[in-house]
């Protein structure tokens, strides 16, 4: 019902920017947040990056005051921007979304797009 394409990966040198978005069809009637998580190579998938559906944001250590989520309600997008990218910054990001349905909460994710910081 609901479903999360994202775009904007790509391969930049480290110190470049780029910016993804998510594109999000269906309704999030009882939204809880929006998130974008990484898996870089061999490592185990992480949360970055946060927003709520009241708009509060949270980051990992690593990635704050380099990177700004945020959410364009008219265009149905979730964004990432980042700045100062490093090397070790490289991975497959995805942005994920839960919800609260009749059940409990609901959990939906996209396909992932990489990003590569290389010199």
């Amino acid at each position: 019902q609901v479903q999360l394409v994202e775009s904007g990966g790509g391969l930049v040198e480290p110190g470049q920017s780029l910016r993804l978005s998510c594109t999000v069809s269906g309704n999030l009637f009882r939204m809880i947040s929006m998130n974008w998580y990484r898996q870089g190579p061999q490592k185990a998938r992480e949360l970055v990056a946060g927003i709520t559906n009241g708009g509060g944001t949270s980051y990992i250590p690593s990635v704050k005051g380099r990177f700004t989520i945020s959410r364009d309600n008219a265009k149905n997008t979730l964004s990432l921007e980042m700045n100062s990218l490093k090397p070790e910054d490289t991975a497959v990001y995805t942005c994920n979304v839960r919800r609260m349905g009749v059940k409990g909460v609901i959990e939906d994710w996209g396909q992932g797009t990489q990003v590569t910081v290389s010199s």
